[in-house]
């Protein structure tokens, strides 16, 4: 059978991805899942789209493959070209650019847009099997899903017509561009024509575009308040789970990149965190009768919720960061104003300020509270592990750098 760079199932090229040049670093002969053929087809899918981004290391295992590359450097994310690469039949290309075509100045119905179709655009090509008029339907009632074509009523029949495309793309050229790259989803706006001479990135999280499926499909759902059974994978445990829940948010590190969904757990009964990354598949499920109540546990959820850690059984950790800020220093009190989330923020006296905070999970804070170092007068939390913690990597640091042991107090 002949090569093909074409795939018919995204989720199997998204772990490949992942597992092989993302996470694993792995060599040919430790693909075990399947035959060595089906790797190096599967490599060179993958080659066919990163190819330029693709390096290798030889070690005693084998020849390793990864990918490498500098985000500030390129102004599209190449991964979106994965998405480009989804199988199709002759009959999909013939009805997609036909019937757009025929469509653009008239409304025809289903029964019209077939007899047009075999006899004006197919009437040179005796060998091709004309499409029944059963097949010409389900395509435009598809295409008035997605926006492509408009429906109205004839009598009984319906007709369809080319959606007209008000949009002037030449003023949004730059807002693409921008959140194409920076905002969820965006291989959407990858798909639409623009130039990115503009915008480069320094932090950029190029695999958030592998989850756009299960994010659109989260998004389906909660759209018309449904819940999801949802297959979740273990990297770590190696393990299988389904978990059904009412999803209710997404969180976005800044920090990682990493994306979250919130939802509420119908069987545990409480709202539970889970990556998108380890979202195998996505069923929706029926409508949610209390999903307004759910919403609720949301809004109370969000008022002691630093990160995206519930601690153990919900309770809460207090912590107080008092801060010296010296005169010419204001930049420390905005950025702590700007930063607080769910905390509060008040001045001592004329040079210390404090910020203090009730949250599920007071461990979460450690990364920011560390990027306050050489300005903490004090440090205090109900949780004494999370001072505990927060003094001894000061200490190692400390140690780390030929210190003498007196450093830290």
């Amino acid at each position: 059978m002949a090569y093909s760079e074409l795939i018919k199932d995204f989720n199997k090229i998204r772990t490949y991805i992942r597992e092989f040049y993302i996470y694993g670093f792995r060599s040919r002969d430790e693909f075990d899942a399947k035959s060595a053929r089906s790797y190096d087809n599967e490599r060179r899918r993958v080659e066919s789209w990163l190819g330029k981004y693709m390096r290798f290391r030889q070690d005693a295992t084998g020849k390793q493959i990864f990918l490498s590359l500098d985000s500030r450097q390129i102004a599209q994310n190449p991964i979106y070209q994965a998405f480009r690469a989804k199988c199709f039949t002759d009959m999909d290309i013939v009805l997609h650019f036909f019937l757009l075509d025929m469509l653009r100045e008239q409304a025809l119905t289903a029964r019209e847009a077939t007899d047009c179709l075999c006899r004006e655009y197919l009437q040179y090509a005796p060998d091709f099997a004309m499409p029944d008029e059963s097949t010409v339907r389900k395509k435009l009632k598809e295409y008035e899903r997605l926006g492509l074509l408009t429906a109205d009523k004839r009598g009984r029949e319906i007709c369809y017509c080319a959606a007209r495309d008000t949009m002037d793309r030449a003023a949004w050229q730059d807002a693409i561009a921008f959140f194409s790259e920076d905002a969820p989803l965006g291989v959407i706006g990858s798909t639409l024509p623009h130039d990115n001479p503009l915008f480069r990135f320094k932090h950029r999280y190029l695999l958030d575009a592998l989850d756009s499926e299960m994010m659109l499909s989260l998004l389906e759902a909660m759209k018309r308040d449904r819940a999801v059974e949802l297959t979740i994978f273990s990297r770590r445990k190696q393990a299988q789970w389904v978990h059904t829940l009412f999803p209710l948010r997404f969180f976005i590190s800044t920090q990682t990149g990493r994306q979250y969904l919130l939802g509420y757990h119908q069987r545990l009964r409480k709202p539970m965190f889970l990556r998108l990354d380890s979202i195998r598949s996505v069923k929706e499920g029926a409508v949610e009768t209390r999903a307004d109540e759910y919403r609720g546990y949301l809004r109370k959820l969000q008022e002691n919720l630093w990160g995206v850690s519930t601690g153990d059984e919900f309770s809460l950790d207090h912590l107080e960061l008092d801060i010296h800020v010296g005169p010419d220093e204001q930049f420390l009190v905005d950025r702590l104003r700007r930063e607080r989330r769910c905390g509060a923020v008040v001045q001592v006296d004329e040079q210390t300020w404090r910020f203090s905070a009730d949250v599920y999970d007071a461990d979460e804070m450690l990364p920011w509270l560390r990027t306050f170092i050489g300005r903490i007068i004090r440090l205090q939390c109900s949780n004494s592990f999370v001072t505990q913690r927060f003094y001894a990597d000061l200490e190692a640091m400390n140690q780390l750098y030929g210190g003498d042991g007196d450093a830290v107090q």
